[in-house]
């Protein structure tokens, strides 16, 4: 029997290969990880509206599969998504930009 390692560290195993291959892959690991963060942030408040998901489906004109679908972060969403899903909530979205890494030094 082979043992696995752990889910942890197998993905910083799959980061830091992946990482050496794209400088920038590490970076769209963390953006990825926001957007769930949002879309599970928005399924939570869709709960305490006291929604279903068929409820919010017919307001964004699509269908309770994707909203589950889109909850879960199994889609790669366009923000008109986002943004229709927040709306669908009585909500909107503030988007912000925000430096990835330091500006130089001036002299």
């Amino acid at each position: 029997m082979t043992l696995r390692p752990p889910k942890e560290d197998l993905l910083s195993e799959v980061v830091a290969e992946r990482s050496e291959r794209n400088p920038d892959f590490e970076l769209l690991v963390d953006a990825a990880l926001t957007r769930r963060r949002l879309l599970r942030e928005l399924a939570r408040k869709r709960e305490e509206l006291g929604l279903t998901q068929t409820t919010v489906a017919a307001k964004m004109a699509t269908s309770q599969s994707f909203v589950a679908r889109l909850e879960a972060g199994d889609v790669d969403t366009k923000l008109s998504t986002v943004e229709r899903f927040a709306s669908a909530l009585g909500l909107r979205i503030e988007w912000q930009l925000v430096g990835l890494i330091e500006p130089p030094a001036s002299d």
